[in-house]
Order: structure tokens, then C-alpha cells, then sequence
């Protein structure tokens, strides 16, 4: 089986014996986190494969020699905010999924950071032995480890049977999020979902996942930003929301571990200005 991962634009990639062998188009073409951090002005099938070699050979994507301990990529991301919760106290452990391993149970502020860092929206991968090994040395817990599949419903569960309560979940589809309420009332757990991955999501499918998350990525979701009602949004070109209480402390949490000066003030939300979105919101 190939390693599937949707990146800059939700461009499809595949990646066998660590080469890519397939990219398809973009749904948009220009994005402000990867102009910062890439230098990338018009996103093409060129530049995705690029960005996909450069993440296979920077730090292992796919490959044996995944790295596992990474600094900070951006000041508000689903990584970084799980990394701030575990370490507050406010989260038990986290419910993620890395390439090489599927879902993986992970307490380790650190660990999560290094998972979550530099991936985006992974449709599928199989099992890696060293990246499983990693995990397990980081005292992490690989769901699957045969087959590395991506089951963050049960994979939540298993979190619950280890006794954790406080966990946070990333979640792609919204009958995910659902199944992942039902467990939490189920099992009387403390869920904190997370959105991410939206771009290019049709307009039910957006309220259905707002529905049911506590922080949503924004991504370059066109519906996302009409739709939400959030409590709280860090960032304004691609910002997170926070839609409840949970989603909110967690990620005021986060803005007391951003270095640079950070600017609070009440305001109706969502604020967008326009020129700093993604181009061609889908």
C-alpha cells in the first residue's frame, strides 16, 4: 500500500519507497503560511512535489528515518495547541495520526509536536518499523501497529480503556466527530475535538463539523469562514477557532507559549481580512 497525503491547496500525493509518484492538482493556488515559510508564491504541481521531496528528505516523511523531536512550526497549530494542553495539565493524553503508524495515543507533549509538526491531511500509510519503534521509545502508543490504519473513534477508545479522560482528537470527517460525541457520553470521557483539514469541504459538510468540534482549523475553507461562530480565533490569515468553552481555554492556553507579543481584545468574530487569505477560498 502507497503512503496518501493531501497537502498545500489538498493537492493528493503519493509516495512509494519514499518517491513521489503521483500529485494532482491543487484546489488553490496561493497560501500565507507556505509564502512564510517556503518562499512558495503560486502553488503548482511542481512546487507540491518540491515541498513533498523536501519534507521526505528535511526531516523523513514516510521513510525509516522519520524524525520524532521537532521545534515549533507555527505559532497556533493543532500540534502546538495539543502540545500546550498536555503540558498545562489540561489534556491526558492525545489521539493523532502519523505517517508510518496510523493513530497513535500520545502523552508526550513532545511527541505530538514531532507527529503533528509538518503533516497535513494523510489519507492513508502503512506500517514503518522505525517510526513505530520511535513512537514506542517516546512512550507513545501506536493503535495498529500491523496495519497502521487511521481509527481515531477507536483508537479513543483504547485511550479510554487506558484510563485516560481528558483527550484531544483530531478529526477530519464530521461523522467522525459524531461517533467521537456518542463514545464521550458513552464512556464519560472529556473530549476536545479538532478540526482540520477543510479546504475545498461542501457547505454541510462544514456545519456538521462545526457542529461537533471544539477548535476547527479554517484552512482555506470558504464555508468554514461563513459558517463559524467561534468564542475565540487566534491568527488571521488562516486562523483556528475555537467554537466552545473547551476549544476557547485551550487555546488562550496556547497563546501564554507564543513568543512573539500577542494582542487581546474583544471583537466580533470571525475577523478576515481579505487580502491575507488564501487565494481562490473552495
Amino acid at each position: 500500500m502507497p503512503h496518501v497525503m493531501e497537502i498545500l491547496g489538498k493537492a493528493r500525493v503519493v509516495v512509494e519507497n519514499g518517491e513521489v509518484v503521483e500529485v494532482s492538482e491543487p484546489l488553490i493556488r496561493w497560501c500565507p503560511i507556505f509564502e512564510k515559510a517556503r518562499g512558495i508564491t503560486e502553488i503548482t504541481k511542481e512546487d507540491i512535489k518540491k515541498n513533498m521531496e523536501f519534507r521526505i528528505e528535511d526531516f523523513g516523511l514516510f521513510t525509516d528515518k522519520r524524525q520524532l523531536d521537532m521545534d515549533i512550526f507555527v505559532g497556533f497549530g493543532a500540534s502546538e495547541t495539543m502540545m500546550t494542553g498536555l503540558n498545562r495539565g489540561l489534556l491526558d493524553t492525545t489521539v493523532t495520526a502519523c505517517d508510518g503508524a496510523g493513530s497513535v495515543i500520545s502523552n508526550n507533549p513532545n511527541l505530538v509536536q514531532g507527529i503533528g509538526a509538518r503533516i497535513s491531511g494523510l489519507v492513508e500509510t502503512e506500517p514503518i518499523d522505525a517510526t513505530i519503534n520511535g513512537i514506542n521509545e517516546r512512550g507513545g502508543i501506536v493503535f495498529d501497529p500491523s496495519t497502521a490504519s487511521i481509527d481515531p473513534v477507536e483508537a479513543t477508545r483504547k485511550a479510554a480503556e487506558l484510563g485516560y479522560k481528558r483527550i484531544a482528537v483530531t478529526v477530519v470527517f464530521p461523522e467522525t466527530a459524531k461517533e467521537l460525541r456518542e463514545l464521550e457520553s458513552e464512556l464519560d470521557l472529556e473530549l476536545t475535538i479538532i478540526g482540520a483539514h477543510v479546504t475545498g469541504i461542501g457547505r454541510e459538510f462544514a456545519q456538521e463539523l462545526l457542529d461537533n468540534v471544539d477548535i476547527v482549523t479554517s484552512c482555506a475553507s470558504k464555508n468554514i469562514r461563513e459558517l463559524v461562530k467561534p468564542l475565540v480565533q487566534v491568527g488571521s490569515a488562516v486562523p483556528l477557532f475555537g467554537i466552545t468553552q473547551r476549544g476557547k481555554e485551550l487555546l488562550l492556553e496556547r497563546a501564554k507559549d507564543v513568543e512573539t507579543p500577542v494582542f487581546v481584545s474583544s471583537a466580533k468574530l470571525p475577523s478576515l481580512p481579505e487580502e491575507k487569505q488564501p487565494r481562490e477560498l473552495v
